[in-house]
């Protein structure tokens, strides 16, 4: 039967157990290295006082969100894919 991740869908060293993580989309607790983590910059002030303080010279902060998502719902939400069938096939 062919594997579809080469890592066998996780991440990491050979550690044992990883902590808990709850997925942001459906709420299922996987080990942190099966989750796929998402990490996105989002601005901390309001976009029009972004604009006022990007054209007085102003340094603007941005602050990281971090989430993660099982393997289901990263494939599902676009975040990850399969690889082809054509790589497969050998595994």
């Amino acid at each position: 039967m062919p594997k579809k991740r080469k890592s066998g869908g996780k991440t990491g060293s050979s550690k044992g157990s990883y902590a808990k993580v709850q997925c942001v989309n459906c709420g299922r607790f996987i080990a942190r290295s099966k989750a796929k983590a998402v990490t996105r910059r989002t601005s901390l002030v309001d976009a029009r006082m972004y604009g006022e303080l990007k054209k007085s010279g102003a340094l603007i902060m941005s602050g990281q969100t971090k989430k993660y998502y099982c393997i289901s719902c990263a494939i599902h939400t676009h975040q990850v894919s399969q690889r082809e069938k054509e790589l497969r096939k050998g595994n």
